[in-house]
């Protein structure tokens, strides 16, 4: 498929997980992509694994939390490639303590507010800086990787974490009504369990038990995210703006 053909298109939190498979998904429709991680090693095994991609490939090492990485991410990708049409916002973190989340009476406020740091202000962020790109092309996608975590309640992830998520949906609603009649659409997706690095750091245990509540009977992966992405980010998607997009094989359902 070719839908993302000369388009650019910046993911952060790209080097693994949901990120990786979703950076994968839109270098295979022609798309140039910029994958940002706070990695360097792990930036560096996956442009290893794309080298075929190279001339539509950018690593960029960037804290999402942090302005001038922020800026520096942008200039690099317009110096490389140009104007950005496509932002997924992916990057973020979910704290485990032996692989158990802290209740809100454990919890330190430096962890709380470094979740909302990265997870929910640098989405902000990210789309405040590339929605200049988007307004002046009249087009953009904003996709923001939100969870089924700040869609219901939650026995795996922290407050900090569920808080961080639910304000990425309502952050993409906002976005979607100020931007809409620039043709840009804004939408969130929330994965259920999708099986990555993440979710297994929570324990064998934890995902078993957790299998048993999944209607169609496994865990997601992260290819299922990478498509409704891929989907929201397209042109057959221009009349879907403002939703959530509950990916998690019928776990939770509204």
């Amino acid at each position: 498929m070719h839908r993302f053909r000369a388009r650019t298109v910046i993911v952060t939190g790209a080097a693994r997980g949901i990120g990786h498979g979703i950076a994968l998904r839109f270098l295979a429709e022609e798309a140039n992509v910029v994958m940002c991680d706070t990695s360097v090693q792990a930036l560096a095994d996956a442009q290893e694994g794309l080298k075929t991609h190279s001339d539509r490939l950018l690593a960029v090492q960037a804290d999402v939390s942090q302005d001038t990485d922020i800026e520096q991410l942008l200039q690099r990708t317009r110096q490389r490639f140009g104007p950005v049409s496509i932002l997924v916002n992916n990057a973020g973190i979910s704290p485990k303590h032996d692989g158990v989340k802290a209740t809100v009476a454990a919890m330190d406020v430096e962890e709380w507010q470094r979740v909302l740091d990265i997870n929910l202000t640098g989405a902000f962020r990210c789309t405040k800086a590339c929605l200049p790109d988007m307004l002046s092309a009249r087009w953009g996608r904003i996709v923001n990787i939100a969870s089924q975590a700040g869609r219901t309640r939650s026995d795996i992830a922290g407050a900090h974490y569920a808080a961080s998520k639910a304000g990425m949906t309502a952050l993409a609603r906002t976005v979607a009504a100020e931007a809409g009649a620039a043709g840009i659409t804004v939408n969130s997706v929330a994965p259920g369990r999708i099986d990555t690095p993440m979710a297994q750091a929570a324990g064998a245990a934890v995902n078993a038990e957790y299998l048993k509540r999944i209607p169609v009977g496994r865990l997601g992966t992260v290819e299922d995210i990478a498509a409704a992405v891929a989907f929201l980010a397209s042109e057959e998607a221009g009349f879907i703006t403002g939703v959530t997009l509950d990916v998690n094989g019928g776990t939770f359902m509204v």
